[in-house]
């Protein structure tokens, strides 16, 4: 069934749904009995549709529809919000499924990084000079050509450039979360500046011949951090969204019912950053390329299968409504 249809046929229902909900405003004494009665019923057949929009849907704005008259009206339903599981079982299983059900965020946010970052890493390789004068001072060295690459200058130098990067990633995924607020514009702007630097930096070192060093500096740790940036990025774009198209409801019960899934995420995005923290740590500098290499192409395979594991119609495992 096309999303129209299926929003054509059971759109009555959730109308029913959403004006009952709005009618309690928070509160079930405040309807007839035979109005709770039908409350109850519309929001099985609601959490219903919510399951099978996920499966056969995914990221549209019919499930989107559905799922916001759902999440307005549980607490109706249940007398208040059930308790959540424990932590280890968000990190295992909610966490995934949270990132993997709206894939087109991700897709914007990993453009908008990526598509900079590769034309303003062209533009370094042609004009370095001119593009050397975007780069901040902590990372012009690898523009410096060198006998020995970034070696050269010891592990001072590889600490500063490596931390400087990590710092300045750690900075972008809270600016790029927040930046939601408004309407996903500084979220948009962030991912491109962050690419820009990004690219950049990869360009002119290319171009000094440092590339194989950066390489080694960066990757390691370099494939999850960007991933954690996409994906925060990700959460901040949906709370912008939420803003832009708040669905039935208003604006501020749209932005409350995104904002507590994306936090989720956001929380469970840190300990990954952490992890890349402990790599950058200990690895990077430490260990050459064909060591650095693998295990930082490894860290994001096992990232983003754990994602696609957990897309909607991946395993028989669903979200409760």
């Amino acid at each position: 069934m096309h999303p129209d249809a299926f929003a054509a046929a059971r759109g009555p229902a959730w109308e029913e749904l959403a004006s009952l909900t709005s009618a309690a405003r928070g509160r079930t004494q405040r309807l007839a009995a035979a109005d709770v009665l039908r409350l109850g019923a519309r929001y099985r057949e609601a959490a219903a549709d919510l399951a099978y929009a996920r499966r056969r849907f995914g990221d549209d704005a019919v499930t989107r529809r559905v799922e916001t008259l759902v999440v307005r009206a549980r607490p109706l339903v249940y007398g208040a919000r059930p308790r959540g599981g424990s932590l280890w079982d968000y990190l295992a299983h909610g966490y995934w499924r949270a990132v993997a059900e709206r894939p087109l965020p991700l897709l914007v946010a990993w453009l908008l990084m990526l598509v900079p970052a590769v034309l303003a890493g062209l533009w370094a390789l042609s004009d370095p000079a001119a593009a050397g004068g975007l780069v901040p001072a902590e990372f012009r060295s690898v523009a410096e050509p060198q006998h020995h690459g970034l070696v050269l200058h010891g592990a001072g130098e590889h600490a500063g450039v490596s931390v400087g990067i990590f710092v300045n990633n750690i900075q972008v995924t809270f600016l790029a979360y927040a930046g939601g607020l408004t309407l996903g514009l500084l979220t948009g702007y962030v991912l491109a500046t962050n690419g820009i630097l990004l690219g950049a930096v990869a360009g002119l070192a290319t171009q000094a011949g440092n590339g194989g060093d950066l390489l080694r500096l960066v990757v390691g740790h370099g494939v999850l951090e960007l991933s954690c940036i996409a994906v925060k990025a990700a959460a901040g774009l949906r709370v912008g969204w939420a803003l832009v198209e708040p669905g039935p409801g208003t604006r501020g019960e749209a932005l409350k019912s995104e904002a507590a899934r994306s936090i989720g995420i956001v929380l469970g995005t840190m300990p990954w950053l952490v992890l890349a923290g402990l790599v950058e740590g200990f690895v990077t500098g430490t260990y050459s390329t064909a060591v650095v290499l693998p295990l930082g192409v490894a860290l994001g395979a096992l990232y983003w299968v754990l994602v696609f594991r957990a897309r909607p119609g991946a395993s028989p495992r669903q979200d409760r409504p």
